[in-house]
């Protein structure tokens, strides 16, 4: 384990639902996590009928991953409580006869990152140097935020925060060695929540995406802190980088081909394009709103909190300036 490699290069919520939502659209008291192959040595962590419930459009629990090699093995993203946090280690126990050597979190949302104070202190926590910044600022009123989306009674009341040990800066990548199996942890620029970051495992071709790439289609984009061309651009980009037959392991769907990033790309540029047509005609934020109607994205069950109540604004509030 001490020989593991780690350089640092310096290159430069998905959660829930409404706050007001009386019930979330996935419960992390009850959902079943179930680990699947994507490559010899290389593990998502999925919502039990993941495949068939994301092609009608039902939001999902966050998706987690396992990287094992001869040295070391890595954890992508630590979930929301003890209970999801237990699943992630009973299984990297199941697969090392160990604890995870290393833990990434791909943005700083909470179930993406709770989970941090719930594995061991050996475990190194590797975060981008925005998501240490959010949470040394934000954590209270992030754990209120997450209530508001979950509930009560879902082990969020008891959350601490735990930043990472290895920062990544603006445009950075971090190279860990785990033994056989190499991972670049990369920020390819704002996402989400500018914070965002990316694991590449450039031998397998699999890309762990995080809340960016939230599920394959009718699932859209979350554009939750705004940044529309910003994240356009950036998805554009992944997309570029990746080879044609690469794996995309989203947050919160099952593995996916590089191709159905295509939707969330289209999404966004036909947002942007009838966005900007609304505010040429003078539309008011409620008449693009009511204007702005991407084909095909009405079949996620959750279409009309994230576009028309997320999206829409905020692609407004960005194109009219």
């Amino acid at each position: 384990m001490k020989n593991v490699i780690v350089t640092v290069v310096l290159v430069a919520l998905g959660v829930g639902g409404p706050a007001a939502a009386q019930e979330p659209v996935w419960d992390p008291n009850t959902v079943e996590l179930q680990r699947l192959p994507v490559a010899p040595g290389v593990y998502a962590l999925v919502a039990a009928g993941a495949k068939e419930l994301e092609a009608k459009g039902v939001p999902l629990a966050t998706t987690g991953g396992i990287v094992v090699g001869s040295r070391a093995s890595l954890v992508i993203d630590t979930m929301l409580n003890q209970r999801l946090t237990d699943i992630v280690l009973k299984e990297v126990g199941a697969l090392t006869r160990g604890v995870p050597t290393y833990a990434v979190n791909t943005s700083y949302h909470g179930d993406h990152s709770y989970g941090n104070a719930l594995v061991p202190q050996s475990t190194v926590v590797i975060q981008h140097e925005a998501t240490k910044a959010y949470v040394d600022a934000n954590f209270d009123a992030d754990v209120k935020f997450m209530l508001g989306a979950f509930g009560p009674g879902r082990g969020i009341e008891t959350a601490r925060a735990r930043t990472g040990d290895v920062l990544v800066p603006k445009s950075g990548l971090v190279r860990l060695d785990l033994g056989g199996k190499l991972v670049e942890i990369r920020d390819f620029g704002f996402a989400q929540t500018g914070g965002d970051l990316w694991v590449w495992l450039p031998q397998e071709k699999v890309l762990f995406a995080g809340n960016p790439v939230i599920a394959a289609s009718p699932a859209i984009p979350w554009l939750l802190d705004g940044h529309l061309q910003d994240t356009l651009d950036t998805l554009t980009r992944v997309r570029d980088f990746l080879p044609a037959d690469a794996t995309i392991v989203p947050g919160h769907g099952a593995p996916m081909k590089k191709a159905n990033l295509d939707w969330h790309v289209q999404y966004l540029t036909a947002l942007r394009d009838q966005t900007r047509v609304a505010i040429a005609n003078g539309a008011t934020l409620e008449q693009a709103v009511a204007r702005v109607d991407v084909s095909g994205a009405e079949r996620y069950a959750i279409y009309g909190w994230v576009h028309k109540q997320i999206n829409v604004p905020a692609a407004y509030k960005e194109l009219k300036r």
